[in-house]
């Protein structure tokens, strides 16, 4: 009885003491940002402000929380009328009225991220993916397509970063005599954390020189805020608008879907639904993608960096958790602002650690857009083909696009009628490929993919013009060799390895 009680007593003076601990770091942290906001010239104070507030409550939380923070024992399969298939919304078919649908409507687009996974500077968006069309161009031609179709007033939203935003507006003056409405507004700007002393790294609010590294945008998940703050939410909750749409730029399959909109606008069994998710079946490519699970009566996105370790070879099971979530979501404008007032959306902490240039360790506090689902009411998820998801994250995705497995009508890819089957070739390109300029310099142009299964490219490897890949394809140079594939060249489950060069003679 002693014991139990002194364990007790031990247990209990160990939690005031971690308690006293936290209460002594937040306030340590609140007397840097602080200093920190000091430092802001006077037109920016209001802006950094809210900023550095909407940081202060995340680490508060972040401070509150420990571990993965699902209890897997209440994981449960998500009921049947919760996720509905495609087909099923498609069957309900259009009104006569589809425009006045339409014009409830604004697209958004995460446009936060750089392009320097693919070797490239300035914001992702800007990237050329099909016959010198960028992510944006194709977004706009999409959305202009739309209005002058059905003679709507469809407006697009771009959530652009402090990464990419004065690139972005350079480039929008473009579009100026497009029939689409451009607006943008920015995500949050957050202090990076040393993670030693989880004390923020800034020492002011600018963000050049030394202190370039010291700030992130805190993911997607902040675009409820964001959005909200802009004052852009009350700008169409006015003008009549009732959903947004929201998904990844660099999703080329992400076009604005009738039906979807139809079934939002119209919903069968009149209870209106504030959130949907598009969700697709898994192949072995994606096990690592979130995925929508049924959690204390709620439906709940779940993210493999959530799972206890004991349990991600389950999480990964194509069989037991079949479908993950595409980004692209559907949620309701008015439902955004009444949670937002309530400060009641709830999305749980991502940890993201980094390693500085100089390298500091430190951790950024992130959230995911589509991790609110569960504070939503009546939210669905709706089971997309697979080709509502065609994200270009790698040289190996560009390829594919760029090649004649797609045909481009008004800025939307659609697979070719004439390959056999709708399946996406799995194509992997090795590291002399991963920078665009690198990647383009090795096609001198893009192969007839239209019968190609599988292709794997390792080492120094360059294609002539009009080569075709059929089959399985397996091309590697070995380190100090160099691989030609000749112009117009067949490869029909073909291993080309060693060392193969054409000379002009």
């Amino acid at each position: 009885m002693c014991e139990d009680l002194s364990k007790a007593m031990s247990q209990d003076g160990a939690s005031q003491f971690q308690e006293v601990i936290r209460q002594e770091l937040e306030l340590s942290v609140k007397k840097e940002l602080e200093k920190i906001l000091t430092t802001a010239p006077s037109h920016e104070f209001e802006h950094t402000k809210k900023d550095l507030d909407g940081f202060r409550k995340l680490f508060h939380r972040f401070l509150q929380e420990k571990g993965p923070s699902v209890d897997w024992g209440k994981i449960q399969r998500p009921p049947e009328d919760s996720i509905q298939p495609y087909e099923k919304i498609k069957a309900r078919g259009l009104p006569d009225n589809i425009s006045s649908v339409l014009n409830k409507l604004v697209v958004v687009k995460l446009n936060g991220g750089l392009g320097t996974s693919m070797g490239c500077k300035g914001p992702k968006s800007l990237i050329g993916v099909r016959n010198e069309n960028t992510f944006l161009d194709l977004t706009v031609q999409q959305i202009e397509h739309l209005n002058k179709s059905y003679n709507t007033d469809v407006p697009l939203v771009l959530m652009n970063s402090f990464n990419t935003d004065e690139d972005t507006k350079k480039i929008l003056q473009k579009y100026n005599h497009c029939r689409v409405k451009i607006y943008t507004f920015n995500q949050s700007r957050y202090p990076r954390i040393n993670k030693e002393s989880l004390l923020p790294v800034a020492k002011d609010v600018s963000y050049s020189g030394e202190n370039t590294e010291a700030w992130y945008p805190p993911g997607h998940g902040d675009i409820y805020a964001s959005f909200y703050n802009s004052g852009l939410l009350d700008t169409f909750i006015e003008e009549g608008k009732e959903y947004i749409f929201v998904s990844n730029i660099d999703n080329l399959g992400a076009t604005v879907d009738l039906y979807i909109l139809n079934h939002l606008m119209n919903p069968p069994n009149g209870k209106p639904c504030e959130f949907v998710m598009e969700v697709t079946n898994k192949t072995r490519a994606d096990v690592k993608g979130g995925t929508l699970t049924q959690y204390e009566g709620k439906l709940r996105l779940v993210e493999i960096a959530q799972v206890p370790k004991a349990h991600v070879d389950e999480f990964k099971s194509v069989s037991k958790f079949k479908i993950f979530n595409t980004n692209n979501l559907w949620i309701s404008l008015a439902a955004v602002k009444r949670l937002q007032e309530r400060n009641a959306i709830d999305m749980e902490i991502i940890v993201n650690p980094k390693t500085l240039d100089g390298g500091l360790n430190v951790i950024q506090l992130e959230t995911a857009v589509g991790a609110a689902i569960k504070s939503f009411e009546n939210s669905l998820g709706i089971n997309v083909p697979r080709s509502r998801f065609l994200p270009v994250k790698t040289t190996s995705d560009l390829l594919l696009v760029m090649s004649n497995l797609y045909s481009l009508n008004a800025g939307s890819l659609t697979m070719s009628e004439k390959r056999e089957f709708p399946t996406v070739p799995l194509v992997k390109l090795g590291s002399s490929f991963t920078k665009v300029q690198d990647y383009l310099r090795r096609f001198e142009s893009i192969p007839d993919m239209l019968e190609l299964d599988h292709l794997t490219v390792s080492g120094d490897v360059t294609f002539g013009k009009h080569v075709s890949l059929k089959g399985t394809v397996i091309i590697i140079a070995n380190h100090g060799d160099r691989i030609d594939i000749p112009p117009g060249a067949v490869l029909e489950n073909k291993i080309v390895s060693g060392n193969l060069r054409i000379l002009d003679h």
